[in-house]
């Protein structure tokens, strides 16, 4: 039996951060499913379409990979496509409750739906998407918190 998991988020943009927890993902499950969620209550920074390929670009072609959009209820999602783990990043105790209050409203909807949590590695732990974002839109160097496909994409969206 394949174990799957859904790594779940908006990835606006991916970051370093995003690829060290998918890697490691890959230790607990022997497929990870990449879920970009498709939020219309956000004004995402790329379009759906953008974040894929940026996505697919820094994780590179390992076959045990695959990222996917979904829109509406992980829960749903991870029953079409028979995830058994959604793994979440915790950087800081800020992060825990509403974490720990989805992984409980979802367990409550598909108790066959683990909830896993992975602190980043330590030299990531600081990193977010919308630091990444503001770094960006004021001209800083981001080659070192993201791939370099998305440096140069946040550099094409924030060109002066």
């Amino acid at each position: 039996m394949t174990r799957t998991a859904l790594y779940p988020g908006s990835f606006d943009p991916p970051t370093r951060g995003h690829e060290d927890l998918v890697r490691r993902s890959l230790a607990l499950a022997d497929r990870v499913i990449v879920a970009v969620a498709t939020n219309s209550a956000k004004q995402p920074l790329f379009g759906i379409e953008e974040r894929l390929e940026l996505l697919r670009t820094a994780l590179g072609s390992d076959p045990r990979v695959t990222v996917e959009t979904f829109d509406g209820l992980l829960v749903e999602f991870a029953r079409k496509v028979g995830a058994t783990m959604a793994v979440r990043g915790l950087r800081a105790v800020s992060d825990f409750e509403y974490e720990f209050q989805m992984a409980l409203m979802n367990r409550q909807l598909h108790p066959g739906l683990e909830t896993v949590f992975l602190v980043p590695a330590l030299d990531l732990t600081y990193l977010s998407s919308s630091l990444v974002r503001e770094v960006a839109r004021h001209g800083g160097d981001v080659s070192a918190l993201v791939h370099p496909a998305v440096a140069a994409a946040l550099q094409r969206r924030f060109a002066r």
